[in-house]
């Protein structure tokens, strides 16, 4: 069975009572950024080899950040359309309402 531990820092937020979506945003960026660096690298071998087997790997890391970046904007998109609810940071804080009162 797959290992479904989370992993220290992302437990540390899930603890803090960070919105699971914040952090699946935070954790595709960082995805992304890998996966930008891979690519970067495998374009660099292609160029240099010309090999076959280098473009199927430029392949493979353009569509893993081809799919990262579709759910990194789902989920971007997500937290703006879902409401404001006791889960947010927002709720933590004085945040006037619309006839002018906090939010208490």
């Amino acid at each position: 069975m797959r290992d479904l531990s989370l992993n220290p820092r992302v437990k540390n937020l899930v603890d803090n009572g960070v919105d699971s979506l914040d952090i699946m945003h935070g954790e595709l960026k960082n995805l992304m950024l890998d996966a930008e660096q891979e690519l970067e690298a495998a374009i660099e071998e292609e160029e240099r080899t010309e090999e076959a087997m280098d473009s199927m790997e430029r392949k493979y890391w353009e569509g893993y950040l081809d799919a990262m970046s579709i759910v990194y904007s789902l989920t971007y998109k997500l937290s703006f359309a879902k409401p404001l609810t006791n889960n947010t940071i927002l709720d933590k804080i004085d945040v006037p309402t619309k006839n002018g009162d906090n939010n208490e």
